[in-house]
C-alpha cells in the first residue's frame, strides 16, 4: 500500500506539472501587487494567525491537532475552486488563474520550508531524507511533467476525464493509506468528539479571519472589485490536493492521518462558505449592472427630449 501510494503521489504531481501553462504563470507578472498580496495571505497571514491562535489557546486542541492546523496554514491555494468561485463572483478570472497557479508552484518548496519552521521538524533525524523525498517524489515529477507539456499537453486536454480520475484516485489512495495506518495503531481513540468540535471552531476562526482581512484590506487599498474577489478567494483557500501528498511525505505512517484531519475539515468549510460569498458577489454585480442600465436609459430619454 505504501509503494502504491508513493507512485500515485508522483503521478499526481507529474500531471499537475503537465497541466501548468507557463504562459499563464508568466502573465501574472502584469499584476505584481495583486499576486504578492495573494501569496502573502496564503504563506504569511495564515501561518501568523495559526501561531497566534495556538499561543492564545494552546490547550484548546491536542498537540497533534495543532500540528495539523499549522500544516493547513502552510499549504498553497487551490486552483479549480479559486478560479471557479472567482468566475461565479464576476471577478478577474485571468488574475485568479495566474495567482492560483503561482501559489501551487511555490507551495511545492514553500510548504515544506514553513513546516520546518513552524513545527520544528528540522530537529528530527530524518529531516534530510524528507527534503530528498520532496525533491524526488514531488518536485522532480512536477518539473518533468511541465517539460513534457509541449508533447503531452494536447492529449491531457482531450482526456480530462481520465486525468481527473487519476488525479482524484491518487488523492483517495493517499488518504486511505494514511487513515488505514491510523486505524491499525488506534490513533482515533485519542480524539473524543469534543476535540473534533473544537477543531471545527479553530478552522472557522482561521477562515473567517482571513476572509475579513482580505476583504477589508482590499477595500482599504482601493483595489478594483474584480481584484478584490481574486484576493478574497485565492488568498483564503488551502489545497487539499497538494496537502495530502505533501503530508504523506513529511508525516509518514499514522501521523499523516492526524495531520490531514484539519485540512479535510477546512476544505469542506471553505467550499461551503465561499460558495455563499461567490453568489453574494454575483448578486451585488447584478444590482450594479441593473442600476447602470437604468441610468443609461434615463440619460437616453433625457437626451431625446
Amino acid at each position: 500500500m505504501h509503494v502504491a501510494s508513493n507512485v500515485a503521489i508522483s503521478l499526481l504531481f507529474f500531471l499537475h506539472g503537465a497541466k501548468l501553462s507557463r504562459e499563464a504563470a508568466l502573465a501574472g507578472l502584469k499584476q505584481p501587487r495583486l499576486h504578492l498580496l495573494t501569496l502573502g495571505s496564503t504563506f504569511l497571514l495564515f501561518p501568523l494567525l495559526g501561531l497566534g491562535l495556538k499561543a492564545v489557546a494552546p490547550d484548546l486542541l491536542t498537540p497533534q491537532l495543532w500540528m495539523g492546523v499549522l500544516f493547513v496554514c502552510t499549504l498553497s491555494s487551490t486552483v479549480q475552486s479559486s478560479i471557479g468561485f472567482t468566475s461565479i463572483a464576476r471577478g478577474n478570472v485571468p488574475a485568479a488563474i495566474c495567482g492560483a497557479t503561482a501559489s501551487n508552484l511555490l507551495g511545492i518548496l514553500v510548504t515544506p520550508l514553513l513546516v520546518t519552521l513552524l513545527l520544528h521538524r528540522h530537529h528530527e533525524a530524518n529531516g534530510l531524507s524528507q527534503v530528498l523525498s520532496i525533491l524526488l517524489q514531488l518536485l522532480l515529477p512536477f518539473v518533468l511533467g511541465n517539460l513534457l507539456r509541449p508533447w503531452i499537453g494536447d492529449w491531457i486536454n482531450r482526456h480530462k476525464v481520465i486525468v481527473n480520475v487519476v488525479d482524484r484516485g491518487g488523492i483517495l489512495l493517499s488518504v486511505y493509506a494514511a487513515f488505514s495506518a491510523a486505524v491499525a495503531q488506534g490513533i482515533w481513540h485519542l480524539f473524543p468528539p469534543g476535540q473534533l468540535a473544537l477543531l471545527v471552531l479553530v478552522n472557522a476562526m482561521l477562515l473567517g479571519a482571513v476572509l475579513l482581512i482580505t476583504t477589508y484590506g482590499a477595500r482599504a487599498l482601493k483595489m478594483p472589485r474584480g481584484d478584490e474577489i481574486v484576493l478574497v478567494f485565492c488568498g483564503s483557500k488551502k489545497s487539499l490536493a497538494s496537502g495530502i501528498p505533501i503530508a504523506s511525505v513529511l508525516f509518514a505512517g499514522s501521523g499523516a492521518a492526524v495531520v490531514l484531519l484539519p485540512i479535510m475539515l477546512f476544505h469542506q468549510m471553505q467550499l461551503m462558505l465561499c460558495a455563499v460569498l461567490a453568489r453574494r458577489y454575483a448578486a451585488q454585480q447584478d444590482h450594479l449592472d441593473a442600476d447602470d442600465a437604468s441610468s443609461q436609459r434615463a440619460a437616453t430619454l433625457a437626451g431625446s427630449r
